[in-house]
Formats: structure tokens, C-alpha cells, sequence
């Protein structure tokens, strides 16, 4: 019996009309690069202390004095919470009208209690700034980029039902629409409560649009070239719109300016509503074959091929619809001892993934050097590391290129601490190159890990346990105030452990993708179950007869 990729052969892999797909979805990427990651600028904390009332008439002398001095990463800095009591200030000033006759550090301090000045020489404004989210409220900055991670999750999580109802391509448009027209209703939030309740379905948009993409154009797209879609075709625009953001906030430095012009860009691909076809394989699966004919003899037409006069027989049109109408259940991912370590396994290395990731990335500002360049730097050092985890996807262990590259991006995080500032942001950068790769290789490495009949499932729970991951990121560096490089051992330590998680795993490369759960690849060192073991030396013989009457056992236990 043939599958879909048989039917379908005659379109050819590489024809005109795949290389149309290609790049235009590629293209619709782009926005995903600075969306969410913008709150580096947006959010961005200007150098403050608290604001003296201009009508206390104090000499410039006594209102530089009225500061006091606190010890910050082995500085004397003034303070940018506390001021010394004003009525006490002004009384003194009266006695004495030179500051330096008098010891002032033995004053009473008080709080900001009329609010902050802001530094302007890097930013007009920024939510901060915008709301003084600064000293006891400096906790409302990350949890504005934590609430946009929580609608990632929520989006990881709606997205896929919603696309295998709907259809992919409605689901596609109907997320760029929200994460667009959220973007643009955020530039003019009056309140920080507001910001972050738009900052949620910014983010519910923004991963249910990228995850779409990738799903329809690897539907859409041969099986030669679903691998680099899914990094190369995927990724590299992403992060070229990581690069773009910096430019632009180079020379807006108002934050509702920038999320403005930002946001404009995702009306550009509306037009790509009347080129971009919905799945044939999903039609199919719905029953509409019509609709999936029309597609398939249009993209022969677009190719230069003649289709064969009927493209799907009774019999194989009645098999997939059997196939569509199986049940499973996230309870599969956790029925045997093999997946249900595997599925573990994949859920720890996701989180910690996408916790250094985003950690990384929204770290910018606090790098030696400029913050434009860094942001830029994070940005393109993405490219390579994109065509290096494809390279390695080619041609080398999926193992051992997972294992390897987290071992990199978590290993370098340990020498921050010895060196001298001025590299400390190179190092940071090579953790950036290993992270990004990584991230690539498991993406591919857990949809051949798991079997096609809970494959989706599979991989939207990894996905989740990311968006768990990027949810505590903006408060890693936050631990910064207790140690200036407790982040990085952090981060280093937790991903030099998943480095060595992996190496459990089964390797893939050049595998057979399993289609039930008794034909998965045992894992690593494990002891598995006899029926386990009988199954997989079955499947490997061809022996599919008494490989179901296993399958059928285990699933009884």
C-alpha cells in the first residue's frame, strides 16, 4: 500500500512551484525574529536614581550630595532606590551651605518617594521609564516577557488542535493576523497591566504562526527537503529579523515608536494568502479529495509534469482514512518504560534548551559593549550555527551533534567569571552558536524519535516543556543581584547535565522512522521489557505479523 510520499512522487522534489513554497514561507518568518525579543529595548532598564523636586532650592552641590553611594559589582555607585531625607537635607543645606563640612553618609535614607529621573542618553523612553518599573517594582519588567511566554505555551498548546481542525492555512493567516494586530494595540498601552495582557497574545500569535509554517511547509514540501525547511528555510530569516531589530532601535529610541513601525511589518504578508495553498495532505485526511486534487494537478502544472489521470485509488483513499481515524492519547508518551523515558528525557533537555536560549538573548543589554552590536552579534551568529546544525544533520550522529553542541553552549558560560569583561561577551556569543544549534538538531532529533502515530503529540510536548523553559528565563539573570555570575554557572551547569542526558537516547540517523510505538529504538543503557526486545528484533526481520500480536501484548500491559 502506498503512502502519501508515494502517491505524490510524480510532483517531483525540487520543481519550480517547491521552490516558490520554500521561499515564500521562509520569507513570512521574518517578523518572528524580533517579535518578542524586542523587549530588549522596549524593556530596557536607563540608568536612574530618585528624582529631587526642583522647588527645595538646594545648590547643585547639595543635590549631588543628596544621593548616597552604595557598593554595586565592586563599584561605589550612587543609589538608584534610596535618597537621604529631604527635610533633613534642607534644613543642613541652610547651616551649611558647603555639602563636604558635614558627614552626610550618617543621614537617615528613605525610598524614591518622588519617583525617578531617567537617564536619556540612550533611550527617550522605555517601559520602564514609561511605568517606574524599577526598585520594589523591578520584578514587573521580566514578568512583562514572562506573560508573552505564556502565551507562547498557550499557543504551543491550542495551535496544533486548532490547525488539524481547521486547516493549516487558516490557522497560519488567523496567527500572523493576531500576533500583528495585538503588536500594534501594545504600541498604545496606557498601563503596564494592559502591556502585559497584550503581550500574551502577542506571544499566543507568534508561536502558533511559526509552528503552522513549519507544519504546512512540511506537508507541503518533499521528504528530501523537510530537514532544511525545518532549520535552514525555517530559522535563518528568523534570524535575520533578530538582526533587523537592532537596526531599527538604533534609531528609535521611543519603545511605542519602535513596537509601531515593528508591527507594520507583518501586514506586508497579507498578499501571501493567494499563493500559499492549504495542505493536501490535510484535505485528504478530511475527506476532500477534490480539493486535494485540484492542489496536487496545479503544483504538475506549475512544474511542467503531467499527473497520472487518477492519483488515489478507493483502497488507498479508505486505508488513510483509517489511519486519520485512530485515537491516541497524551497517555502514550508515557505507556512503556521505553518512550516514557525518552518523552522524560525529551522534556528536560527542551526546557533547559530554551532557558539558556532566551536567557541569552534577553542578556543583551547587560554585556560589555555597545547594546546595539551585541543584540546584532546574537543575531547573526544564529546563521552559521543554522547551516552547521544542518550540515550536521546530513551527514553526522543525531546523538553525538546534539550532545556536542550542548556540551559547547554550556561549557563556555564556565570561563565568563576568570576572563576580562571585554571577552566575557565573545564567550557568550560562541554559547549562543552551540545553544542555536542545538535547538535546531533536537527539533529535527524528537520528531524521529517518536512514532508516527503520536509523532505531532510527541513534539508538541516537547515544544510545551520549551515554553516552560523560556517562562523562567527573564528572571535568570535576575539572580544576577545576589552574584554577578551565578546565571552563567547556572546555565552552564544545567546544560552541560543535558548534555549528557542525551547520550541515552537512541540514535536515528539513517533509521527507519518507526510507525508504532512497539517498533521505537530502545533507549541507551536501559533495560527494556522482553516483549520489547521480541518486538524490535521481529520488526527488524520484516516479521510484521508477529510484531503486531507484540504490539498487541504490550498494549494489553
Amino acid at each position: 500500500m502506498r503512502d502519501y510520499d508515494e502517491i505524490t512522487a510524480f510532483l517531483g522534489e525540487w520543481g519550480p512551484y517547491q521552490k516558490a513554497i520554500f521561499f515564500l514561507l521562509s520569507l513570512s518568518i521574518f517578523p518572528n525574529g524580533f517579535c518578542g525579543l524586542s523587549i530588549v529595548f522596549v524593556g530596557d532598564v536607563p540608568e536612574h536614581r530618585c528624582l529631587i523636586p526642583g522647588n527645595l532650592n538646594l545648590s547643585e552641590a547639595w543635590i549631588n550630595r543628596t544621593i548616597p553611594l552604595e557598593l554595586e559589582k565592586g563599584k561605589l555607585q550612587h543609589s538608584k532606590c534610596r535618597r537621604y531625607r529631604l527635610d533633613v537635607i534642607v534644613n543642613l543645606s541652610q547651616s551649611f551651605p558647603d555639602p563636604d563640612s558635614f558627614n552626610i553618609s550618617e543621614l537617615e535614607q528613605e525610598p524614591c518617594l518622588d519617583g525617578w529621573e531617567y537617564i536619556k542618553d540612550q533611550y527617550i523612553s522605555t517601559i520602564v521609564s514609561e511605568w517606574d518599573l524599577v526598585c520594589d517594582n523591578d520584578w514587573k519588567g521580566p514578568f512583562a516577557m514572562s506573560v508573552f511566554f505564556v502565551g507562547t505555551l498557550s499557543g504551543s498548546f491550542i495551535s496544533g488542535q486548532l490547525s488539524d481542525r481547521f486547516g493549516r492555512k487558516i490557522v497560519m493567516f488567523g496567527a500572523m493576523a493576531v500576533q500583528t494586530g495585538f503588536s500594534v494595540l501594545q504600541a498604545f498601552s496606557p498601563n503596564w497591566e494592559i502591556f502585559c495582557i497584550l503581550n500574551f497574545f502577542v506571544g499566543l500569535g507568534q508561536i502558533s504562526y511559526l509552528l503552522a509554517v513549519i507544519v504546512l511547509g512540511s506537508e507541503l514540501l518533499g521528504k528530501s527537503i523537510r530537514v532544511t525547511f525545518a532549520t535552514v528555510g525555517s530559522f535563518i530569516p528568523y534570524a535575520f529579523g533578530y538582526m533587523f531589530l537592532p537596526l531599527v532601535a538604533y534609531f528609535v529610541r521611543s519603545w511605542w515608536m519602535l513596537l509601531s513601525i515593528l508591527s507594520l511589518f507583518g501586514f506586508l504578508y497579507i498578499p501571501l494568502r493567494w499563493f500559499i495553498p492549504e495542505s493536501p495532505r490535510w484535505l485528504l485526511i478530511k475527506g476532500r479529495v477534490q480539493e486535494t486534487e485540484a492542489i496536487l494537478r496545479h503544483i504538475a502544472m506549475k512544474n511542467h509534469i503531467t499527473p497520472p489521470e487518477v492519483l488515489f485509488s478507493d483502497l488507498e483513499l479508505e486505508d488513510m482514512k483509517a489511519k486519520s481515524e485512530q485515537s491516541y492519547s497524551i497517555i502514550h508518551l508515557f505507556k512503556t518504560h521505553n518512550i516514557r523515558a525518552i518523552t522524560i528525557i525529551n522534556l528536560l533537555v527542551w526546557m533547559i534548551l530554551t532557558t539558556e536560549y532566551f536567557s541569552l538573548s534577553l542578556n543583551t543589554p547587560n554585556l560589555h559593549g555597545d547594546d546595539y552590536l551585541n543584540c546584532f552579534f546574537a543575531g547573526a551568529i544564529e546563521v552559521p550555527a543554522y547551516v552547521a546544525a544542518w550540515l550536521f544533520l546530513q551527514r553526522f550522529s543525531r546523538r553525538f551533534s546534539l550532545s556536542g553542541s550542548l556540551l559547547l553552549g554550556g561549557v563556555v558560560l564556565f570561563f565568563i567569571q576568570p576572563i576580562p569583561s571585554t571577552l566575557s561577551t565573545i564567550l557568550v556569543m560562541i554559547g549562543k552558536f552551540g545553544i542555536t544549534i542545538s535547538i535546531s538538531i533536537a527539533l529535527v532529533y524528537s520528531a524521529e524519535l517518536y512514532p508516527t502515530v503520536v509523532r505531532n503529540m510527541g513534539v508538541g510536548v516537547s515544544l510545551m516543556a520549551s515554553r516552560l523553559g523560556s517562562i523562567i528565563s527573564p528572571y535568570i539573570f535576575y539572580l544576577g543581584i545576589h552574584h554577578e555570575f551565578l546565571p552563567y554557572i547556572l546555565m552552564g551547569s544545567l546544560t552541560v547535565f543535558s548534555a549528557f542526558l542525551v547520550l541515552f537516547l537512541p540514535e536515528t540517523l539513517n533509521i527507519p522512522l518507526p510507525e508504532t510505538i512497539g517498533q521505537m529504538q530502545k533507549m541507551k543503557r536501559f533495560k527494556c521489557r522482553s516483549t520489547d526486545k521480541n518486538h524490535y528484533r521481529f520488526y527488524k526481520n520484516g516479521t510484521a505479523g508477529e510484531a503486531s500480536m507484540v504490539i498487541s501484548k504490550m498494549e494489553e500491559v
